[in-house]
């Protein structure tokens, strides 16, 4: 196994990653994403493809740091999530918070499977969270409010501004977007994202994946504040310039 080592702003092996990617302050979005060297989103539809061990290292601790991660319900169905599991590496970072963060799920229509795993599995302490609309079938919404965290945030669509706010009310103010592409286009356009965490893959992939925002076009500028190396995998963070203060 290779070793991540920081190479800007300033070189250094084996950095302490948990206090790279320390939240500047509590009320904060994060978008984490791998893409490939060309710009793919995912490999025959999942990101797996393009992931590899520190990729998998550090998405685990960009949730432990996090107070509630937020996901698509295509995401969550691809995917295939499940609650979040606690860690021994989390306890420290978690000091003060429940042992693992929840899940908040976006969902216009609430196409989810409120039987599976994210909802019958999740402890007390960590339940699943549904943001959806009022366009939501009633008896969709009354299941989900029995079996979730029910936040309607919108008529027709998912307005996001609301669903962040409703998420800071419940004390969930760290959150980590892992997409999909389509919800992040969404979260820039609405001019909510501070940070990208976004792993580049050693690969060409082609094909006609989406890029890691997928939707409406919109302009965010990034300074560039960190880059971390391993096995040829770059993790680069990127903050929002309007908080570029927080880089250090």
């Amino acid at each position: 196994m290779g070793t991540v080592r920081r190479i800007h702003p300033h070189a250094e092996d084996d950095p302490d990653i948990a206090a790279a990617y320390a939240y500047p302050r509590d009320h904060w979005l994060r978008l984490n994403m791998v893409a490939s060297a060309d710009g793919a989103a995912w490999v025959e539809g999942h990101s797996e493809g393009l992931s590899g061990r520190a990729d998998k290292r550090i998405f685990g601790l960009l949730r432990g740091l996090a107070d509630v991660v937020l996901a698509g319900a295509a995401t969550v169905r691809t995917e295939g999530y499940r609650p979040a599991r606690p860690r021994e590496s989390w306890r420290a970072p978690r000091e003060g918070r429940p042992p693992v963060p929840p899940i908040a799920v976006v969902t216009r229509l609430l196409d989810l499977d409120l039987g599976g795993p994210l909802f019958t599995e999740a402890e007390p302490y960590a339940r699943t969270i549904v943001i959806t609309t009022e366009a939501a079938p009633k008896d969709r919404r009354d299941e989900a409010a029995d079996k979730a965290v029910l936040i309607v945030a919108g008529d027709d669509r998912v307005d996001l501004a609301t669903a962040v706010e409703e998420l800071r009310g419940l004390g969930l103010g760290r959150i980590l977007c892992e997409g999909g592409p389509r919800i992040n286009a969404q979260l820039a356009a609405a001019g909510l994202v501070d940070e990208l965490a976004l792993t580049v893959s050693p690969l060409l992939a082609g094909g006609d994946a989406a890029r890691i925002l997928d939707g409406v076009a919109s302009r965010t500028p990034l300074t560039l504040a960190q880059v971390l190396e391993e096995d040829g995998f770059l993790f680069c963070r990127y903050l929002r310039e309007a908080h570029d203060e927080a880089a250090g």
